[in-house]
C-alpha cells in the first residue's frame, strides 16, 4: 500500500466532492435551454452577425441561457426573473465600467433597452459588446453579441430590430 500525503488525500476528496456536486447540478439542469433558444432563430443570428452559429442552451433554476461562440464573436440569449434591486446593480456596473475608461451608450426604445460597450485600448481583449433587453413584468429577456473588434460590432439599431422580435416571442 502506498502512503498518500494528507494534502494529496484532501485534494482528491475535494476533487471528488466537486465532481459529485457537478453531477448533481447537471442532473437538475434542463439541457436544452428551450425557452431562451426559442427567442431567436439561427437565421436571425446569422443575419445579425454574418456568422453561422450553433446555439446551445441550458436552464439553471428559473434562468434560461442560449449561447454560441466562434473565433470572432460570442452570442448570448438569456431569459430570467429580474430580481429586486437589479437596476441599482446595473447602474453600479455602468459606473465602474465608465471609470475604467469604457465608452457606454444606452438608449431606450419603449420597453427595449439597448447598449453598446467599447472598452478602453488596454481592455480590448474583453471585446466590444452590443446588448438589447426587454422586460415583461418580472421577466427579462436579453440578446447580446460580443465581438473582438470595434469594426465588427453589431450596430445598436440592428440589434434593436431583433430585440423587437424577441419581445413578441415571450
Amino acid at each position: 500500500m502506498v502512503y498518500e500525503y494528507p494534502v494529496r488525500i484532501m485534494k482528491r476528496n475535494i476533487f471528488l466532492a466537486a465532481a459529485a456536486a457537478l453531477l448533481l447540478a447537471t442532473a437538475s439542469l434542463a439541457a436544452d435551454g428551450a425557452l431562451a433558444c426559442a427567442l431567436v432563430t439561427p437565421g436571425e443570428i446569422e443575419a445579425l452577425t454574418g456568422a453561422k452559429v450553433e446555439m446551445k442552451g441550458v436552464t439553471v433554476g428559473t434562468s434560461n441561457f442560449c449561447s454560441a461562440r466562434t473565433p470572432t464573436l460570442g452570442v448570448m440569449v438569456r431569459m430570467a426573473q429580474r430580481p429586486a434591486g437589479a437596476g441599482d446593480k446595473e447602474s453600479a456596473g455602468i459606473t465602474i465600467a465608465r471609470k475604467m475608461g469604457a465608452q457606454i451608450d444606452i438608449k431606450k426604445y419603449g420597453p427595449i433597452t439597448c447598449s453598446t460597450i467599447v472598452p478602453p485600448k488596454e481592455k480590448e481583449v474583453y471585446g466590444y459588446n452590443t446588448t438589447c433587453s426587454v422586460a415583461k413584468g418580472t421577466t427579462v429577456a436579453a440578446i447580446e453579441v460580443t465581438t473582438k473588434t470595434r469594426e465588427t460590432m453589431v450596430p445598436m439599431m440592428k440589434m434593436r430590430a431583433l430585440a423587437e422580435k424577441v419581445a413578441k416571442r415571450f
